[in-house]
């Protein structure tokens, strides 16, 4: 079986000298760098009992030293739980109590946060090659299981029962692939690596992606819109975000009183996470001077299911793209939320599609088909040229009225006014109905009056879709992928709601 850390063995075949990590803390690895550093994380896991499938939690926020622990751990054929450091103890013990790890590691010099999970969780420091970390064993047991599986990723804000997505080795690789020559990445290429590799994204298309093209990545353990503008203006030449980080970074050379983030060596952007609107898109694209691509995947397909290729600035295409090759895309438009006329829930079949959720059958029969379809949640249509048009998720669509509300559309109308940053649409459920809810991201110094928010939205939005309440605020909750949740905006604004 070819597996992940095969990768970094070609790598240091072919061009062991070529840069393949850097941090926040001044480690700059090559690839025969990063070899030796995971060489010397799998001793310690050999040393701590660990076998091949057993459990490996590491509790992270990006750094060099983690990229080694990731390889460490495959090379002694453990399955690596990447977690971010920044979830509450609950969160961290919901992990630790389903996966039942054989060790626990934590980028204890890289994270303030990881360092106190560790102290508690009875830690010990260690040092070598990979820089110095935290670690303790704990009694566990092999699961023949997880005999292909590379990862389990625990997904965030869930309820109920634990959902561990177990990623195999094969489609890491095949996403890892996909990500680097859909990116066009070469051994030249500096990535910016915000997005955490505790997340699909900055996991398989980032960082995996990073090795099977032979770049370096060049991470950040926290995500600010100063880091990336300086990062930029250093020479990466590739940007992977989601949609809030861009936001972020616009506003803050804005302040700056500039237009344009005028990068050097920047050839490539990418958007992920959210749908975009045409008027946005523009904006992001005027700013960075460059096509700003899209793309569609979650956790359980490992890497995108589809993905634009866009070679000029302006367009109206604001899709996810045509299916990326070795994916099957479909639509069921008698699922709930869906018309019965081409809109309705997106499947997705192919080898990067998960194996299932760990120690959860019940919820793998709901998700996965006896023939490999994954039902994604996610509301979407194909239109004539192949594209796939993300409509929201299933589960927040907001039916007022009788009427169908797609979050996203009421976020686009929202974001293009002139003085919003971001904002977030939920429905909240009241007097038999679902009245639409907008919290709305602006600048403390230069915020719209909500009058003139409620009008400007008026003019883009039919009666039934404008928001009932608005909300305005200079933060919105936001996951360490900047991606906002939408789950917590009630609670954390009650005082301001009616």
């Amino acid at each position: 079986m070819e597996r992940v850390e095969h990768l970094l063995a070609d790598r240091v075949a072919q061009a062991p000298q070529n840069m393949a990590v850097s941090d926040h803390s001044g480690v700059a690895w090559t690839y025969a760098d990063l070899d030796r550093a995971s060489d010397a994380m799998a001793e310690q896991l050999r040393g701590a009992g660990v076998q091949p499938t057993d459990r490996v939690l590491l509790l992270v926020e990006n750094c060099a030293a983690a990229v080694a622990t990731l390889y460490g751990g495959w090379k002694i054929g453990a399955v690596v739980i990447p977690f971010n450091a920044r979830q509450n103890a609950a969160e961290v013990d919901r992990v630790v109590a389903h996966a039942t790890p054989a060790a626990i590691v934590a980028t204890s010099a890289a994270s303030p946060d990881a360092h106190a999970h560790a102290e508690r969780l009875g830690c010990k420091e260690i040092s070598g090659d990979f820089g110095t970390m935290m670690l303790v064993a704990r009694a566990s047991d092999p699961d023949p299981v997880l005999e292909d599986v590379a990862v389990l990723l625990y997904t965030t804000g869930t309820t109920g029962d634990p959902k561990g997505v177990m990623l195999t080795h094969s489609g890491m690789r095949f996403g890892g692939a996909a990500s680097a020559k859909l990116r066009e990445m070469t051994s030249d290429d500096i990535i910016y690596g915000a997005l955490p590799i505790s997340h699909v994204f900055g996991l398989v298309s980032v960082l995996t992606g990073c090795c099977v093209a032979g770049a370096h990545l060049r991470t950040e353990a926290r995500f600010s819109a100063q880091k990336l503008y300086d990062a930029a203006m250093d020479g990466v030449t590739i940007i992977p975000a989601v949609p809030q980080m861009h936001a972020l970074v616009m506003q803050y050379v804005k302040e700056m009183g500039l237009s344009k983030l005028g990068a050097p060596k920047l050839r490539y952007v990418s958007s992920g996470g959210a749908p975009l609107d045409p008027a946005w898109k523009r904006k992001a694209e005027a700013f960075y001077e460059l096509p700003l691509q899209n793309g569609f995947g979650m956790t359980e397909t490992t890497s995108g299911a589809s993905a634009t290729k866009n070679k000029t600035v302006g367009t109206d295409d604001v899709s996810v793209g045509p299916k990326t090759p070795g994916t099957e895309l479909a639509i069921d438009d008698k699922a709930p939320g869906g018309n019965g006329n081409g809109e309705g829930e997106v499947l997705v079949r192919g080898p990067h599609v998960m194996k299932g959720y760990y120690r959860n059958p019940t919820e793998t029969e709901k998700t996965l088909s006896a023939d490999g379809w994954l039902r994604t949640g996610d509301l979407g249509k194909i239109d004539a040229e192949g594209n796939l048009h993300i409509l929201g998720r299933s589960k927040e669509l907001i039916i007022h009225g009788g009427f169908n509300v797609y979050p996203p559309e009421v976020e686009a109308a929202i974001n293009d006014h002139p003085q919003v940053i971001q904002s977030a649409v939920v429905g909240r459920t009241k007097d038999g109905d679902e009245e639409v809810l907008a919290f709305v991201q602006v600048s403390e110094d230069d915020a719209p009056d909500i009058e003139d928010l409620r009008a400007f939205v008026k003019e883009r939005l039919t009666a039934y879709k404008r928001p009932k309440h608005y909300v305005l605020s200079s933060s919105l909750p936001a996951a360490p992928t900047g991606k906002l949740l939408k789950h917590k905006m009630i609670d954390a604004f009650a005082d301001q709601l009616p």
